[in-house]
């Protein structure tokens, strides 16, 4: 089983319950997901089975989209509802103060990361450290805000629209947007919209997911619609053989070589610009994920044959 299986994760289980779940159910170990969500979030949870694992990076690496419902006069030390409570306030913010707070936090900056996160400080988890009470350490990381829009709001909540990079912690976010109101917050509530090119509307439920494993409706994006970003290739019989070798690929052993050149690696583009490409064998497999190079060449580097 190789593809893409998008699932609308529900509340309250962690990314690794549901991988876990869908490995059982498809009867499927090769399974892993493209971007963790937080227990407390719902929404896609993008997961890639059999051969699509060996493109993680390619799907984790991709933009986000939530809907975070941020509660207002609540500190805690996790940064959402789930946390201990480290203080409150009865001070309330203007819709106006938050629009303006919401504003600042758009564009490209670096953002330091809850304690209570996977990332690893001295080869520990954060949140493993926070647990013990042990000072946590975190180094700020460059995000991306592309879209935060202030959706709903009623004085003790607010609803913010977020487009942002990978990496990028929404708990963060409110907790930050609280420091700016002067009033504190909190996350309350996290629902992601989309990962990368997968959208909630393509998403099962995972408690549906048995049934329509039983019935053979199984909704899995294929390798080749993965990532419909990356310029392609259209492999030659030849070509597809030095593929499966792992031999560099020149003009000659594509089916259109002068415009698989001109989409791989533009006209301008230096060496340090050259770009991934899908490599499509002659009955339409993606075979292989290359680096394009300056001389129209195209070198495997993630061979799936």
């Amino acid at each position: 089983m190789d593809g893409v299986l998008v699932i609308d994760k529900p509340g309250g289980v962690t990314s690794h319950d549901v991988v876990s779940a869908a490995r059982r159910i498809l009867n499927e170990r090769r399974i892993g997901h493209g971007g963790t969500l937080d227990p407390l979030a719902t929404g896609v949870l993008v997961l890639l089975c059999g051969r699509a694992t060996r493109l993680a990076r390619f799907v984790s690496a991709s933009e986000k989209a939530y809907d975070a419902t941020i509660l207002f006069g609540v500190t805690t030390d996790s940064y959402d509802v789930t946390g201990t409570v480290t203080a409150q306030s009865a001070t309330r913010p203007t819709r106006a103060a938050v629009e303006r707070a919401i504003e600042s936090l758009r564009g490209h900056y670096d953002q330091l990361p809850p304690a209570f996160s996977a990332k690893k400080v001295a080869g520990a988890r954060a949140y493993d450290m926070a647990r013990r009470q042990q000072p946590v350490a975190l180094t700020p990381v460059p995000v991306s805000v592309t879209r935060a829009v202030l959706t709903s709001f009623d004085e003790t909540r607010a609803t913010v629209e977020i487009v942002c990079s990978a990496g990028f912690y929404v708990r963060s976010f409110a907790h930050t947007l609280g420091e700016l109101v002067e009033s504190g917050a909190c996350l309350e509530q996290l629902r992601r919209t989309r990962s990368g090119d997968f959208t909630v509307t393509q998403a099962v439920e995972l408690e549906q997911l048995q049934g329509r494993c039983a019935t053979g409706t199984v909704p899995l994006i294929p390798l080749t619609e993965m990532m419909p970003w990356m310029p392609g290739a259209a492999l030659t019989a030849e070509g597809r053989d030095r593929v499966a070798h792992g031999r560099i690929i020149e003009p000659r052993h594509l089916s259109d070589a002068g415009t698989a050149a001109a989409r791989c690696h533009p006209a301008g583009a230096g060496p340090e610009e050259a770009g991934w490409c899908q490599l499509i064998a002659p009955d339409g497999e993606l075979v292989a994920i290359a680096r394009s190079a300056a001389d129209g060449t195209l070198h495997p580097s993630i061979v799936l044959i």
